[in-house]
Formats: structure tokens, sequence, C-alpha cells
């Protein structure tokens, strides 16, 4: 992995935590992923324009094919998540979505797609396969706890979590193949997959529109801050994918976890730090294994 991909991973990590944090604190449902998506449409409109007014219309089916693939596995993954932090801690929810998403695509990557890892690159999975594994609760994941509500919010938080990471894994390979063989503009394959989440998301918000406008009242702060950073951590992502294996790129977006460690622990203040952060210095290890390996 060169520098120059081994640092947008870095700062899509630290963007990425960010608007996770956001997305928590709004407690939105599929109605916050309408609202921010549909900014996200509006805001990024003259950049995407200005990549693609003269690309777009010489597109094939196969390209039209991969943006409505990966819209799809976006919405899915994008209303998962946001149901999970409504059931759940982020601290459980996050970790294990972000660590599960990559440790699949990265199997899927050296398996079926034929990419090769060094045995380096190996221990830093498993280093960060490992502090996701802290991160999330450590060996208090395999106890039952007594409190039966207790109990059942951090099994939502690994059900969430764990199925969030099918979907993460899923856009990661989809949006992969994307940028390395059809060589589609990262920028235009998030911006055009926001339009069709926006179509697809409309029935749910016109269903009760007063309920929509309350919601909306008090969540598009949020939405905003979201529509306007998550494109530029995931087309920090896709651009260092254009240089760099997925089987290295995707678990080397773990680093995320080492600022939700650090901010989102603190401010929505969620148990067990110490275990936590020894999780985040593992993924820090392993991130670094793989920028090597």
């Amino acid at each position: 992995m060169s520098l120059q991909a081994f640092a947008l991973i870095l700062l899509a990590g630290l963007i990425h935590a960010g608007w996770n944090i956001a997305a928590k604190k709004a407690g939105g449902d599929a109605r916050f992923a309408f609202f921010s998506s549909l900014l996200l449409v509006v805001v990024w409109a003259p950049l995407a324009w200005w990549v693609g007014h003269d690309v777009v219309p010489h597109w094939g089916w196969q390209a039209w094919a991969l943006v409505a693939v990966s819209g799809v596995l976006h919405l899915a993954y994008y209303v998962i998540l946001l149901r999970g932090y409504r059931q759940a801690d982020l601290t459980v929810v996050y970790p294990l979505a972000r660590g599960s998403g990559p440790l699949i695509s990265s199997l899927f990557a050296i398996v079926v797609l034929g990419e090769e890892i060094s045995q380096l690159g190996l221990l830093g999975v498993a280093g960060v396969v490992l502090g996701v594994f802290l991160i999330a609760g450590g060996p208090g994941l395999l106890r039952a706890r007594q409190d039966p509500v207790a109990r059942l919010r951090l099994h939502q938080g690994l059900l969430y979590g764990l199925l969030t990471g099918v979907f993460i894994a899923g856009y990661t390979v989809v949006d992969g193949y994307g940028v390395k063989v059809l060589l589609l503009s990262p920028i235009l394959i998030d911006y055009l997959g926001s339009c069709l989440r926006v179509l697809l998301l409309s029935p749910v918000v016109l269903r009760d529109l007063p309920e929509a406008r309350v919601l909306w009242t008090v969540q598009w702060r949020w939405a905003l801050l979201v529509a306007v950073v998550s494109p530029v951590a995931y087309v920090l992502v896709l651009f260092a994918m254009q240089s760099a294996p997925i089987s290295h790129v995707a678990p080397a977006r773990e680093v995320s976890m080492l600022f939700a460690a650090l901010i989102g622990g603190h401010l929505l203040r969620e148990g067990d730090r110490l275990v936590r952060m020894v999780g985040a210095v593992l993924i820090a290890l392993g991130v670094t294994a793989l920028g090597l390996g």
C-alpha cells in the first residue's frame, strides 16, 4: 500500500467516525437516511456535474447496473446501521459493523478475485479483528448479562452490527470493482447511488408527511453534517482502492475505530473504555502492518 493511499485511509477514518457519531446522536430512522441523502444530492450536485457531465452519457449498461447495485447495498447498510444505533450502543454496533465488513470483503478479494496478501498483512487483519472484538466489549460479549434489558440491548447491537457488516462487505467489493475494473469515478459512484437512495426512500417519507416535517425540524442539522462529510470519507477510500488492493484497503479502514474510541467513547459516555482503548491500539497496529505488508 502506497503512502498516499495510507494517508487517504487515515483521513477517511477520522471523517467516518465523526459522521457516525452525528448519526447516533440524531437517533433517526429511514427518514433521516432520506434527509441526509437528499441534502447530499443538493450539496454535491455542482461537483458531480463537473466530474460527470461529459462522462455519464457514454456509460454502458455495466456501469449503470453497478451504480444501481451499489445504491441498494448502501441504502440497506445505512438504514440497518441507523436502526442499530437506536437499539444499542454505538461502541458495540459500530466496531462490529466496521470489523466484520472488511474481514468478509478481504476474504472475498483473496479467495475469489485472486488478490495476494503477505504474512504481515495477515497479522494486520488479525490485529484489526481482535481490536474490534475488544472495542465491542471483549470477553464480556461471551458472558450473559444479568440485566435482561442490558442483555437485549447487547444482543441487538451484535445482530445489527454483524448485519451491517455484511452490507459493508457487499458494497466494498462492488464499488471496488467499479473503480478498479470499470474505471468509474469514485465521486460518480457515490453521488448517483445517493440519487437512487432518495428515490427509494421517498415513499417512506410521503407515507406520513406531517411526522416527516416534525422530524426534519429536529434532525436537519445532523442530516446536513452527514451529507457534507460522509461522501468525503468514502470517496477517499475509493480513490485509495484505485492504487491499493481491496484486501488491504478494507481492513485498513478500521483505523476509524481508533478515532471512534477516543472521541465517541468520551462524548457518548459508553462503558468499558480501557478495554476498548486497548482494542483501538491493536487496530492501529494492525493497520500499520497492513500498510507495510
